[in-house]
């Protein structure tokens, strides 16, 4: 498994969490469940942080980068 490829498997994971998330806060809205909406606010911070994380890797300072030079 390639690096980009396992960066794109976590991100996944991270979208899933945020659609539970999603899922629990706007259950927890509807029925006036508020340790629900709370938790499933927590799950969509951390689901949007993991894919945002997982794919932005690149920028980080000491990581080799795979830029490509455009020879003009």
């Amino acid at each position: 498994m390639k690096k980009s490829e396992r960066r794109v498997a976590i991100a996944l994971v991270g979208v899933a969490i945020w659609l539970g998330g999603l899922y629990f806060a706007i259950t927890g809205l509807i029925y006036d469940r508020t340790m629900e909406f709370r938790y499933g606010a927590l799950a969509i911070f951390v689901g949007v942080s993991i894919a945002v994380i997982a794919l932005n890797l690149i920028s980080i300072p000491g990581l080799p980068s795979k830029k490509k030079q455009i020879s003009r």
